[in-house]
């Protein structure tokens, strides 16, 4: 078979069957199989075969270490080719171990991501079972419902009152229907009722589809590159970025005049050519994209461990960062299992009448499986075998209305429920207690008044009508001049909770905000049931009336958004974000996930619909908001963790810049061999490598953070300044107290350099005291491995090799006071620094 196969859409489905050697007993698995090793994995992501290899040689892409290892070789050539191994030695470990780090992070994500894998049921071998999307091959068939994505483009087989959303697509906003037929070749895109596309999903109804193209090849994947289907980069991604970019920019540039002053002041050229580039390496914050990597693999499976799954690394910094939660009111809020309170007449009492053509209506729908029809039908049963079902017009968020057709003895009745402004909406008369019916304009205050009475004791209402009918189908169209027969009143339980639970979001600095389809009054008395502030209601129709500048003064005040239609979501997560809030959004539904593309951080839960979870960042396990309560936590512990490594690298780098730079031009000799400052960042990079297991305090985790690059440029000059302040002690104690020659200027320079760097990182982890806030027990292992290394270095075989020499006793201790002083100092300058700067 051809990858590209030719148009379907005309084809006759017996012979659309036949062209893609498929059955309607679909595939074998042995042949999908070979279909997936011939099609590729059905996906619009370039499919990696040597992940492994491409990882490792990923750590060696930087062209500062391959010119380094070019000039090494060379410097081989001309003779010196136990500094060249030395060097290759250094460079190889360092890229073994941030190889070590990523894989092992890489490794865990993907089993991360294996818990929430959106499914899709097609059959196999003629039994239908669940496989992920990405398995999904041409010729599969596929069985669809309401809240299933689309695994590929396909041509429908049978279809019973299929709705389907193509927005993404063709930009259309209200769903399109779909049936089997043939249409002529030159049909356009958004006219094939008989086809459904990637990236797409169902609204209503059902259908089997057999599969014709997959991944790149779909209609989708044409286009994927004009869309930009990459997430946008969070505001921590971008201020990585950037100050990456700065840092590299401004080591080049000194590295280059470093170079030239050493050429300039007659020191061999390969030499100062070596040195210059060894400096680069050591000072470019080169394992900050592995340290990140493995810091939000490491948050993502502690965060797994208390049921929150991460699908996308770097939402777990908005995660973390978020100030506004929004959700619906429905499993998050609520119990979730919808129960019916009572079926009443239009005069307020109960009536097994409507309580039947509810239960008519509920149990004979096929389309949009929801709580609501499961509820009615738990409640009480009927007898309807006398009804034969001719007709369905699916519900949809638009209409908000589902309306089914009957035939009972010759005659025809269509029983429509729904929302109670929505079936209002279509009735033209009402029923009266006595059968008797009357002008819906003489009842239509009374009526509304008697739901907002019910919903002020926190029912949802629904409404239920009837209207004759003369023929075996239906459509939307038909749904006028109906007879309203009374209300539906549904009652949905606090959680049990639930309101501790908000508190703690909101000690967390995480303002809860409903935003709910349902009633003003219930909405209301939801919010007083839960404890949330005295509630600040905006409804739908309010927020039709706003501009996007006045919603965008009005969000921060409104705590509950109530008669919200499905596209309004979207908008108010945009007016937030825009209101300067890092927002995340709750939402399960087929409905929600623009709002949950709309957000900082799209929350959903491993029971949604297949639309929600795959737009989602982040995955419950559980439909509880203490889940979310830890995920917050655990999000910013490690954000906190994350940032650890960025003021440790950039501090360390700007101060070492200045040193570099200030001493090189002043000493007859090289301050360090290549050799030897590769080795020093070999080893300080050791215990930042630990930094994930690091322990958090208590303050970080209590109020979000965000990324603030003018907080890490102060936060750099002052301790890097700092740093290099020590540094030119150093050389001053080593060069004028001590007299040291150049191999004792290099080894005491090397063991000041390493011992402080990383007994630093115990200082600046945390804003509180160094003896108050205890270290990580992996991070001070780490530390205390590489003071210890690194004194017995210079006395080891390994020294002259690298150019080491022992020290006498008093060097060590000049540069244990050195140390010393230089901890107790930063330990001062922390305290004021954290004063003055605002984070």
């Amino acid at each position: 078979m051809s990858h590209v196969l030719p148009p379907f859409w005309h084809l006759p489905t017996e012979q659309a069957l036949q062209q893609l050697k498929s059955s309607r007993q679909g595939l074998t698995r042995q042949e999908a199989q070979h279909r997936l090793i011939e099609y590729g994995a059905n996906s619009l992501k370039r499919q990696r075969k040597s992940n492994v290899l491409i990882l490792l040689l990923n750590q060696f892409k930087s062209p500062i270490i391959l010119i380094l290892v070019a000039a090494a070789l060379l410097s081989s050539f001309l003779g010196d080719v136990i500094d060249t191994v030395i060097i290759l030695t250094i460079v190889l470990i360092s890229g073994l171990l941030g190889f070590w780090q990523e894989q092992g992070a890489s490794d865990a994500v993907a089993k991360l991501l294996g818990l929430v894998q959106v499914k899709a049921t097609v059959l196999r071998d003629g039994q239908a079972q669940d496989i992920p999307n990405e398995d999904v091959v041409p010729g599969d068939i596929v069985l669809l419902a309401a809240g299933d994505s689309i695994p590929g483009d396909c041509l429908v087989l049978e279809s019973k009152d299929l709705s389907v959303n193509e927005a993404a697509l063709t930009g259309e906003t209200y769903p399109a229907d779909k049936f089997s037929g043939v249409l002529p070749a030159e049909t356009g895109l958004s006219q094939r009722t008989n086809t459904l596309y990637t990236g797409t999903n169902v609204i209503s109804g059902s259908a089997q589809a057999i599969v014709v193209q997959t991944g790149k090849q779909t209609e989708f994947g044409k286009v994927s590159e004009r869309l930009k289907l990459r997430p946008p980069e969070t505001e921590f991604e971008t201020g990585l970025s950037k100050f990456g970019y700065f840092l590299m920019e401004v080591t080049l540039l000194l590295v280059v005049l470093i170079f030239v002053a050493n050429v300039y002041l007659h020191r061999p050229v390969l030499e100062s050519f070596l040195f210059s580039l060894a400096l680069a390496v050591g000072l470019t914050p080169q394992l900050l994209p592995a340290i990140v990597s493995v810091n939000l693999a490491r948050g993502a499976k502690q965060m797994a461990t208390k049921q929150v799954i991460v699908k996308r690394l770097p939402a777990i910094e908005n995660f973390g960062s978020m100030n506004v939660f929004c959700t619906d009111k429905t499993g998050t809020l609520t119990e979730g299992e919808v129960k019916i309170h009572g079926a009443m007449s239009v005069d307020g009492k109960e009536s097994d009448r409507v309580l039947f053509h509810a239960y008519l209506n509920a149990a004979s729908e096929s389309g949009y499986v929801n709580p609501i029809d499961a509820a009615i039908r738990a409640h009480q049963t009927f007898d309807i075998s006398g009804y034969q079902k001719r007709d369905e017009v699916p519900y949809d968020f638009n209409r908000k209305r589902l309306s089914i057709l009957f035939t009972k003895d010759n005659t025809h009745l269509m029983v429509t429920k729904g929302a109670l402004k929505a079936i209002l909406d279509v009735c033209s008369t009402v029923e009266m207690g006595a059968g008797e019916l009357i002008d819906i304009a003489d009842q239509r205050d009374q009526l509304q008044q008697r739901a907002d009475a019910l919903g002020r004791e926190g029912f949802r209402v629904l409404g239920v009508a009837y209207r004759s009918f003369n023929r075996d189908s239906c459509s939307r169209d038909d749904e006028t001049n109906m007879t309203f027969l009374g209300y539906l009143a549904l009652f949905d339980p606090p959680k049990a909770g639930i309101a501790g639970t908000l508190k703690d979001l909101e000690q967390l600095g995480v303002t809860t905000k409903m935003i709910t389809g349902d009633s003003r009054a219930v909405a209301i008395s939801i919010i007083q049931q839960v404890g949330l502030p005295t509630p600040k209601v905006l409804t739908g129709v309010d927020l039709q009336k706003l501009s996007d500048e006045a919603l965008m003064h009005r969000v921060g005040e409104t705590n509950v958004f109530a008669e919200v239609e499905p596209n309004q979501k979207e908008r108010i997560i945009i007016a937030l974000k825009k209101a300067g809030n890092v927002v995340g959004y709750l939402g399960d539904g087929i409905n929600d996930a623009s709002a949950l593309h709309a957000a900082d951080v799209g929350i959903s839960v491993e029971s949604a619909v297949a639309v929600a979870k795959e737009a989602a960042d982040i995955v419950l396990l559980q439909k509880d908001l203490n889940v979310l309560v830890e995920g917050v936590k655990e999000g910013r512990v490690t954000f906190a963790n994350t940032l650890k490594y960025v003021f440790m690298a950039t501090s360390a780098n700007f101060g070492n810049m200045f040193s570099m730079a200030g001493i090189s031009l002043v000493l007859p000799f090289l301050p360090l061999l290549p050799s030897q400052i590769l080795i020093t960042n070999l080893l300080t990079d050791f215990p930042e490598m630990t930094i994930a297991t690091d322990r958090v305090d208590r303050e970080l985790v209590n109020q979000p953070r965000r990324m603030n690059i003018t907080f890490i440029r102060n936060f750099m000059l002052v301790f890097g300044l700092l740093s290099s302040v020590f540094d030119y002690l150093t050389f001053g104690a080593l060069l004028l107290l001590l007299h040291a020659n150049p191999a004792q200027f290099r080894t005491g320079w090397f063991m000041e350099s390493v011992i402080s760097a990383s007994m630093i990182v115990l200082v600046i982890r945390t804003r509180q005291s160094i003896f108050k806030s205890k270290p990580g027990k992996h991070l001070l292992m780490a530390t205390i491995a590489i003071v210890i290394v690194t004194l017995l270095l210079p006395y080891s075989p390994l020294a002259s090799l690298l150019g080491f020499q022992p020290l006498p006793i008093e060097f060590l201790l000049v540069l244990a006071a050195i140390v010393g002083l230089y901890i107790l100092t930063a330990e001062t300058v922390k305290r004021i620094f954290y004063q003055h700067v605002q984070s």
